[in-house]
């Protein structure tokens, strides 16, 4: 199966963040926004893992969020990927991100022992489109720089999700195979 480890975004979010992705549809660019329901903080890609690899990860999981307490993020800025010059994925960041980007980088060292790669960031960020052509990106590269300290709000980490991915002509669809609460 390809899986992945994440946190959901708060319910209560996810009508701000559609309401950024329409502001920037109106770029008229070739943008492929997440669906509501597929929103996600990814916490550790996975790739092909096997139901017995699954089964270790969860372990491992369940005994590293011992260690950790529920704690409060807040959705707060807009930036690109890689830069506003070459815009291929738009993102929502998170302001004040230490516990969050500690937290994975604490967990991340467990995964490379079980013999996954060494992530290169540990910068929380919520993918909210991608984008698939040059149409109108100077158009969409100004209205992510109006949008750039937009305030989404605020919520409570307090679970890790294990995530199976199926991909689809129409987009991925996620299914939650086990949620870890911190």
């Amino acid at each position: 199966m390809r899986a992945f480890m994440a946190v959901e975004v708060n319910t209560k979010l996810v009508d701000t963040i559609m309401e950024v992705q329409k502001v920037l549809a109106e770029a008229n660019a070739q943008i492929k926004f997440v669906e509501p329901e597929n929103l996600h903080f990814t916490f550790k890609f996975l790739g092909d893992i096997t139901p017995q690899k699954a089964e270790s990860i969860l372990n491992m999981v369940e005994s590293k969020a011992e260690n950790y307490e529920p704690f409060n993020i807040k959705i707060k800025g807009i930036g690109a990927f890689p830069n506003l010059g070459y815009i291929k994925v738009l993102w929502l960041g998170v302001e004040e991100p230490d516990t969050f980007s500690k937290m994975q980088e604490d967990f991340d060292k467990e995964f490379v022992k079980m013999g996954f790669n060494k992530e290169r960031s540990y910068i929380p960020h919520l993918t909210i489109g991608r984008v698939k052509g040059v149409q109108n990106k100077e158009l969409l590269s100004n209205l992510v720089k109006e949008l750039d300290d937009i305030d989404i709000g605020s919520m409570k980490v307090d679970r890790i999700v294990l995530k199976e991915s199926d991909l689809t002509p129409v987009g991925p669809i996620y299914t939650d195979l086990k949620e870890i609460f911190l």
